[in-house]
């Protein structure tokens, strides 16, 4: 080989090794975030305070979309609680807020654009999306961040193991912190009891319903009483926003609803102990014709399938319902005179209250992204809001200042939020101190420092009253592979779709339960055998987590 070919060689190795090095460099810098590989990363946990405040040696700004109960504070930075966290934690958050009628749409528009933040922080995401997006790798694993930086979320799992049963993905990986409500605190997961007005009770001489015929016979008498004295028979024997609230309520008369309401068409036959499909069951159609009777004879609100709840509130504050379903008339009704029921039985012995949410009421309420330099620092940011002080400070603000302390150690709002000068509303006046009015929070919800109305004594009484007859085991929804996500979106929607819409005409008397038969054939013709099998791969996935 000449001088001139042996210094072209050298040349074009060189640029071949050159070459070589920026391929490999690029696909370094492509790797996972938690690939372990990432000095960015590195330099993120060092930043870092494992315990106490504030939680980052240097100061850091996170960016955050953000659901918003339309009527709270229209910037999150200036709540007292967001304020206040930020100078204690050395992390200010820029809320990007987005209010609960636009959610989904803006979130989806996020998340399918690319243009999103360091995480979604009240922002209702579903289980689907959270699994499709974290296998993306848009959203990240949070398992080894909770279990080295998240020392109160991980106490919170352990203490109720339904948690990681709910939030685990198929892959195995958790990719969102929850909404979790304390399964103690039974009122906040009845959310709506059936109210009964009491002194209409005693003007017709009866006592509580305790079955459903005495039920019947309470609503069909204020139909045909005059009630309220004023000569017209205006009262309303029963009212809810929305015929499936009756119809949740119900169907535990009958032996329906035994895991709660999570899962709207399977339970647990508790003869067989057996996953079962109870929508096209015989004692179900006879729930059916029972709602249908109320209805046929107008003791049910016709405006039932209609009403918004503004103008059903608004009817409730008129003092005209006998009976109605509502997360407390005195609060959203300004009505004092109703007492929560107690479980009916139904006409074959059941007695079960089968209106009783998952405790894990959102599955998404918090998900870090991969754009998120600094995952250490979100996951402690959030994980003090699941401790005792953070969840107090959370729903009830500062001491002193919010609320005080009785002497029996209970938290109270202060007088300036519950009773206002300005005639404010409860909700109204809490609006520049906490966000969590309108639900979907991240947070550990219990009776000690969770002060809505579902704390005041008539709703505790509710729950009293009814915990002998909750189901003995309340399931969380189940998580879907990809392939069941497709069944579910496609036939699954198909037969869901398909009972609603025969159900409401079956109640209405639009179609005769002479079809009721033809019914059951049609949905059994709609792929119901697999639609059990998706659900039980997904049910038995849920109980091995």
């Amino acid at each position: 080989m000449n001088r001139n070919n042996w210094f072209s060689f050298i040349t074009l190795a060189i640029v071949m090794a050159m070459l070589v090095g920026c391929s490999g460099s690029k696909t370094s810098s492509n790797k996972p975030k938690d690939s372990g590989n990432s000095e960015e990363l590195a330099s993120s946990a060092d930043n870092v305070n494992k315990e106490g405040f504030p939680i980052v040696k240097e100061p850091i700004e996170l960016s955050f979309f953000t659901g918003r109960f339309e009527q709270n504070l229209d910037q999150y930075e200036e709540t007292l609680v967001f304020k206040t966290y930020a100078e204690k934690t050395g992390i200010k958050v820029n809320f990007e807020e987005v209010t609960f009628g636009t959610l989904t749409e803006k979130r989806n528009l996020a998340l399918t654009s690319g243009d999103y933040p360091d995480a979604f922080y009240s922002s209702r995401i579903p289980a689907a999306d959270l699994f499709k997006y974290g296998k993306q790798g848009i959203f990240i694993p949070l398992n080894d961040l909770i279990d080295e930086y998240a020392p109160n979320i991980k106490a919170v799992m352990e203490k109720h193991p339904d948690i990681k049963k709910g939030l685990t993905m198929p892959d195995g990986k958790i990719y969102s912190i929850p909404s979790y409500y304390s399964p103690e605190f039974l009122p906040m997961l009845i959310g709506k009891p059936i109210w009964i007005k009491q002194p209409w009770l005693e003007q017709l001489g009866m006592e509580e319903p305790k079955t459903t015929e005495e039920f019947y016979n309470f609503l069909k008498a204020i139909k045909e009483t005059d009630l309220n004295g004023n000569g017209k028979h205006d009262e309303i024997p029963f009212a809810a926003e929305g015929m499936n609230e009756l119809v949740d309520h119900m169907k535990g008369a009958w032996g329906f609803g035994t895991r709660g309401l999570a899962n709207k068409y399977v339970d647990v036959d508790p003869k067989s102990g057996d996953l079962r499909f109870f929508r096209i069951d015989p004692k179900y159609k006879e729930m059916l014709q029972y709602v249908n009777k109320l209805y046929s004879e107008g003791l049910i609100d016709q405006e039932i399938y209609t009403i918004d709840s503004a103008n059903y509130n608004a009817k409730g504050a008129e003092g005209r319902y006998g009976a109605t379903i509502s997360p407390n008339p005195e609060t959203v009704m300004n009505q004092s005179d109703y007492v929560g029921m107690g479980t009916l039985k139904g006409p074959h012995g059941d007695q079960l209250f089968s209106h009783v949410k998952a405790p894990l009421v959102h599955v998404g309420a918090f998900a870090i992204t991969d754009k998120n330099k600094h995952p250490e620092a979100t996951i402690r940011w959030i994980d003090h809001f699941f401790s005792e002080e953070g969840a107090t400070f959370e729903f009830m603000g500062i001491e002193g200042e919010t609320y005080t302390v009785n002497d029996k150690g209970e938290y109270e709002f202060v007088e300036e939020i519950t009773n206002n000068p300005d005639g404010l509303t409860f909700d109204q006046a809490l609006t520049p101190y906490v966000t969590w009015m309108g639900g979907s929070y991240p947070g550990y919800v219990q009776h000690k420092y969770f002060k809505g109305s579902e704390s005041l004594p008539n709703a505790v009484a509710v729950g009293e009253k009814v915990k002998a007859t909750i189901p003995e085991e309340i399931w969380n929804a189940f998580n879907y592979t990809e392939d069941e996500i497709d069944f579910l979106q496609s036939i699954g929607s198909d037969i869901h779709t398909y009972l609603d819409e025969m159900e409401a005409k079956f109640i209405t008397g639009e179609v005769s339960f002479d079809k009721w038969d033809n019914h059951v054939k049609q949905v059994e013709n709609m792929n119901i055998d697999q639609y059990l099998e998706v659900t039980k791969a997904a049910y038995e996935r849920y109980e091995s987590n």
